[in-house]
């Protein structure tokens, strides 16, 4: 019997690997500050990351099986920023009790439907745009990251292009294995995991008013603006518009109301991991790219399991081999996003806009710069526009 690449899509399953691997690398360091910043013990903190990662796991994975599509989930990791610069104005119970504020309102907002029709009217251009926008710096970054660590970097980046040359759908995984494989050969990766299970702890929630306003509030904000709608974006220029928004809102909600007792900071769409696994580099048809997100919930599972000794992995993987993985590995994307700006020459300019302004990290009033960056296009668009019927007459 002949195993034929479509009954078996392995380039899928690596893909929902790599996007863990992304995940995992490029976030523990901010998970050890945050877990010093809001005085969580060493158990709670294993808590905290074993809650979160199977709360991704079995919700992603629920979701990938009923929609048959690659619906990443993820953690609000601006919102982890924001932990880390006001946590320790906090004890754990109201770091908790923060968290659960945060977490009923994006379920309220997603049972309410509000979400969903501002998605449903964003026009396709300042979607792309939003997606180029929000992965322009990572693949910037990534690059930026070779003559850093050669040694590492460039197996990664050759393995990569010569992929891309010969056997595009392999070019993400073989960058990997070569990236890892370089880090290995030079004595830079060093694995050391004493006790690897994970567990789950009862923090009891504190709630007040200088904690809901310091990290609940600007915390559901981060994970709308920065999380969720560039995560919905990137499913809907991925060819998955036909995924209704008002469950995933709420359901990730529900299942950061569910994880955040143990710690888990506020789950979201996947934005980063998102476009690894639903471009044509995780399969070059749609319809089988859910694999990659089934693949990307087992991850999640295996280190919700072993989280125990996630914390002691931190420096296992350099810095530099993540970041360039991650950047050759969003190159594709970033690509369907341009395509999207420049497709269509009436939405052309206020895209360039959007994307610009997302792309520099504009932070303005709290909001931050994808926000910024849809206001400032479609405003661009709707003043264009009027100015021009106004001309025209009646």
């Amino acid at each position: 019997m002949t195993l034929s690449a479509s009954r078996w899509p392995f380039s899928a399953l690596a893909a929902g690997l790599i996007a863990v691997l992304v995940s995992f690398s490029s976030n523990i360091p901010l998970f050890v500050q945050m877990f010093a910043a809001t005085h969580f013990s060493p158990s709670q903190s294993v808590s905290s990351l074993s809650a979160m990662y199977l709360t991704l796991g079995l919700l992603g994975g629920a979701l990938c099986l009923l929609y048959r599509a690659p619906i990443i989930l993820g953690w609000n990791t601006p919102g982890l920023a924001l932990l880390i610069a006001e946590g320790s104005r906090f004890s754990p119970q109201d770091v908790v009790g923060a968290l659960l504020l945060s977490a009923l309102a994006l379920t309220l907002i997603g049972l309410s439907g509000a979400f969903d029709t501002v998605a449903r009217r964003l026009p396709p251009a300042l979607a792309s745009a939003l997606l180029a926008g929000v992965l322009l710096p990572f693949v910037l970054r990534g690059l930026a990251a070779v003559p850093a660590a050669p040694t590492l970097t460039l197996p990664l980046l050759g393995s990569y292009l010569l992929g891309r040359a010969l056997a595009p759908r392999w070019a993400v995984p073989a960058a990997l294995v070569a990236g890892i494989g370089a880090a290995a050969l030079s004595g830079q990766l060093h694995f050391s995991v004493p006790h690897p299970l994970g567990h789950l702890e009862l923090i009891r929630p504190a709630f007040s008013l200088s904690a809901a306003l310091t990290l609940a509030l600007p915390s559901t904000v981060l994970a709308l603006s920065a999380q969720h709608l560039p995560g919905l974006a990137i499913l809907q220029t991925s060819g998955y518009s036909r995924v209704p928004v008002r469950p995933l809102i709420t359901l990730t909600g529900l299942g950061a109301l569910l994880a955040a007792p143990f710690g888990s900071i506020t789950l979201n769409m996947g934005a980063i991991t998102a476009a690894i696994c639903t471009g044509p580099d995780a399969h070059p048809d749609p319809a089988k790219r859910y694999i990659a997100g089934l693949s990307c919930a087992g991850g999640y599972l295996a280190l919700g399991l072993g989280a125990g000794g996630l914390l002691l992995l931190a420096g296992a993987f350099p810095a530099p081999l993540m970041q360039a993985l991650a950047g050759v590995a969003l190159l594709g994307a970033v690509l369907n996003g341009l395509d999207g700006v420049m497709k269509d020459p009436h939405w052309r300019e206020p895209a360039l806009l959007t994307l610009a302004v997302t792309a520099s990290g504009f932070s303005l009033l709290g909001l931050s710069g994808a926000v910024w960056g849809l206001l400032l296009g479609w405003g661009l668009a709707l003043l264009r526009d009027g100015w021009h019927r106004r001309q025209a007459g009646p």
